[in-house]
C-alpha cells in the first residue's frame, strides 16, 4: 500500500459520528409518527446515501424519503454535526502521512457543507487537499464512485495505482472497485469484517495503528 494519494471517508472512518446520525434519523422518523426504541438500529444509516436509507429500511416512498432528509437536515445542521468526535489516533495518523509526503483527499457520502464544518471543527481540515462530498441538492443515485471520481478529479490523479480508498463500510469499497482503485476497510467504524471481505477490500485493518503501519510501511 506504498501509495501517494489516499482518499478517507468521514463517517466511521476519520470520526464517529454515531450520537449526531442516529438522533438527526430518529428526528426524521419522529416526522413521520415512527418512534425507535432500540438506537443501535440506526447505525445502519451511517454510510449509506440517506435517501436509499430510509428507502430501504423504512420502505419510504421517494417523496417520502425527500422529505425524511429534509427533516433529518433539520436536526443535523442545527446541532447532530456537532455530535460527534475524532477517533483515537486519527489526527496523528493524518499528521505523519502528510509529513511523509502522501496527498490526503476526503470522499464522502456526506453533504459536503457539512463534512467541511466538521473537519474544520475538530482542526482537520488542514491535513487534506480536497474534501469532497455531495452537494446539497444532489441528483438521485450519485454514488459514492462519483464521489471517488470527483475527488481524483480535483486532485489530477491520472495513475489509479497510485490511490486508495480507506473507509468503514461496504460502500466504501464498492465506490473504489467500481472507480479502479485498491481500498481498506476499517474494522473500527460500523461495518464488520464480513462485510469488507465480501465487496472484495484488498486489506481489512482492525484499529487506527495497523492502519499507519499498513499505509506508511
Amino acid at each position: 500500500m506504498d501509495k501517494t494519494y489516499i482518499l478517507f471517508d468521514l463517517d466511521g472512518t476519520l470520526t464517529d459520528p454515531g450520537t449526531g446520525i442516529t438522533n438527526s434519523v430518529a428526528h426524521a422518523l419522529a416526522h413521520f409518527g415512527i418512534t425507535v426504541t432500540d438506537r443501535t438500529e440506526l447505525y445502519r444509516f451511517i454510510g449509506p446515501p440517506l435517501m436509499d436509507s430510509f428507502m430501504e429500511y423504512y420502505g419510504f416512498t421517494e417523496e417520502q424519503a425527500v422529505e425524511a432528509v429534509k427533516v433529518y437536515r433539520e436536526y443535523f445542521a442545527d446541532r447532530g454535526w456537532a455530535e460527534n468526535t475524532v477517533y483515537e489516533g486519527i489526527e496523528t495518523l493524518l499528521a505523519e502521512l502528510a509529513a511523509a509526503g502522501k496527498v490526503l483527499l476526503v470522499a464522502t457520502s456526506k453533504p459536503q457543507v457539512f463534512a467541511e464544518r466538521i473537519l474544520t471543527h475538530f482542526g482537520l481540515d488542514k491535513y487534506f487537499t480536497h474534501i469532497c462530498g455531495v452537494a446539497l441538492q444532489a441528483p438521485r443515485g450519485y454514488s459514492k464512485a462519483d464521489v471517488i471520481r470527483e475527488a481524483l478529479d480535483r486532485a489530477g490523479v491520472n495513475d489509479l495505482s497510485s490511490a486508495v480508498m480507506v473507509g468503514d463500510r461496504h460502500h466504501d469499497i464498492d465506490g473504489a472497485k467500481a472507480v479502479g482503485l485498491d481500498s481498506i476497510g476499517v474494522l473500527y467504524g460500523y461495518g464488520d469484517r464480513a462485510e469488507h471481505e465480501t465487496a472484495g477490500a484488498d486489506a481489512i485493518v482492525e484499529g487506527v495503528n495497523a492502519l499507519r503501519t499498513l499505509l506508511l510501511k
